[in-house]
């Protein structure tokens, strides 16, 4: 059976029934076999990863086991590793090694976890499909005509499909709860500054953060217990963040008196029909649970899409200036001049919705324009953050749909990018608020998979994992796998 979770695989290790090897060997050999039809993976190191997994056996036989001892997990081509390429997926960086780790892979590393390979994203983060990427783009397990959403749609695919049990993602907007939930599987975006950016390629630095794709909600949990802390080498890293018992979090799984929220705005037309019916189905099931439901508002919300991608793509063009073809990265053949080699550098190197976010945030932030567009949406900004907690003074949680629709078809919103950008009309303002989120399987549509997102109020991400586990160990959504890579082999 390959679709196991980590905590399944962390008992077969304890236990003596498998080595770090022989499931190295196993993830190994399903990256092989399915990749190709895939394409979530755009690197994988054999004798890299083998050599981890070695180093880790050793280390339990003399040491004796740590967190995430022998663990395979994979990670996006956006953290910076020093023993291998990091190219975001972009031309720009093609072949580029990064001379450090970034800090989450050093905390992953000292918690022994053998990192398998680097997932396909979109493009530096920016797109809601996986289809932006130079390297091509990634496949849903679940119907491989279409997207497993995005930016971190290789890890989520990779995950559905069994390639690996566990991978790092990035949510801007909702690049980890978005492609979570169109692959059926479990994704945590934690508060922001909880978990250090240092070493992440940034997109938008007031809205990144890494977080946790796993099979379920206690694997996010062990992951995000290894990640977390305090980084003085990252402004953005919050030295006091309250503690989280994350697995303590996770083994309560209580309901019994939360109240929890259902914002009418995010019940709205043109969802899905089923992916309503989906979540409405959830929100009874915890209400069975001993949950109360409360109708709240988050009058805001429809400004929630208008103000990122001006705070995003002003952000974004800010960090991607560093990218001049003099210190590294792709530099054009044969230049006239120093104009003529930044403009065709960078011309060649960046796609298209790259250049496209670029060009919209240098205008947010030209002169006369800085005012009427990124100051204004700063200020809605802080609307969204107080329309929150307000409704936090009421309920413990908030419950949502984690997207308006399932997984669409490949090519089906390229040549419409605000068709496309309405796809995180769901997710983007927990970005905007620094809130933590959790996406977990609730149902399909069109045989396809459907996400209830979760919101807490920032620092609690006990009360999310704690719902999550209660609803997860009520529902047998996490248990369903996609059939064509269920192949009943022994990986």
């Amino acid at each position: 059976m390959p679709f196991r979770s980590l905590t399944e695989l962390q008992q077969q290790l304890d236990a003596g029934e498998t080595t770090a090897v022989a499931l190295a060997e196993q993830y190994l050999a399903r990256i092989r076999a399915h990749n190709p039809e895939l394409n979530a993976f755009v690197d994988c190191n054999d004798a890299h990863v083998l050599a981890q997994a070695q180093a880790s056996d050793a280390h339990r036989a003399a040491h004796g086991a740590r967190s995430l001892e022998g663990l395979p997990i994979a990670v996006k081509d956006i953290f910076c590793t020093a023993d291998g390429p990091t190219q975001c997926c972009s031309n720009i960086l093609k072949d580029y090694h990064a001379p450090y780790d970034a800090h989450v892979i050093t905390r992953l590393k000292e918690a022994g976890a053998v990192l398998v390979g680097k997932t396909n994203m979109d493009e530096f983060a920016m797109g809601s499909s996986t289809e932006s990427s130079a390297f091509g783009a990634c496949r849903n397990p679940w119907n491989t005509d279409t997207i497993p959403g995005g930016s971190s749609g290789g890890s989520a695919a990779a995950i559905a499909a069994a390639l690996t049990p566990a991978a790092l993602g990035t949510d801007t907007g909702g690049s980890i709860r978005q492609p979570a939930a169109l692959c059926g599987i479990t994704g945590l975006k934690p508060t922001y500054g909880r978990v250090s950016r240092r070493g992440i390629i940034a997109f938008a630095s007031s809205l990144d953060q890494a977080g946790p794709m796993t099979r379920t909600v206690r694997d996010s949990a062990m992951i995000t217990a290894a990640i977390s802390g305090h980084d003085p080498a990252d402004a953005t890293s919050v030295a006091d963040a309250p503690v989280v018992d994350w697995l303590g979090a996770c083994d309560s799984r209580d309901m019994k008196g939360l109240k929890i929220g259902r914002p009418t705005e995010y019940f709205i037309d043109g969802m899905h029909d089923e992916v309503r019916q989906s979540v409405d189905a959830a929100l009874e099931k915890c209400r069975e649970l001993g949950a109360e439901i409360v109708d709240i508002s988050l009058p805001h919300t429809k400004y929630a899409i208008a103000a990122y991608y001006v705070i995003a793509p002003s952000e974004a063009s800010a960090n991607l200036s560093r990218y001049d073809a003099v210190r590294f990265g792709h530099r054009c053949d044969n230049p006239e001049d120093l104009l003529d080699m930044y403009t065709r550098s960078r011309d060649e190197g960046f796609g298209a919705e790259v250049k496209r976010r670029i060009l919209t945030g240098a205008f947010a932030l030209s002169a006369g324009y800085y005012d009427a567009y990124y100051i204004k949406a700063q200020q809605v900004r802080t609307l969204i953050r107080q329309d929150f907690d307000r409704a936090f003074a009421e309920v413990d949680l908030i419950a949502t749909p984690t997207s308006p629709i399932p997984a669409f078809r490949i090519g089906e919103k390229t040549d419409d990018p605000l068709t496309m950008y309405l796809s995180d009309v769901f997710t983007i303002a927990v970005n905007l608020a620094g809130l933590p989120g959790l996406s977990q399987p609730c149902g399909f549509a069109e045989k396809l998979p459907v996400g209830l997102q979760w919101i807490a109020p920032a620092w609690q991400e006990d009360r999310l994992l704690s719902a999550a586990a209660a609803y997860e160990a009520a529902t047998p959504w996490h248990q369903q796998f996609p059939a064509a890579f269920n192949t009943g082999d022994k990986s």
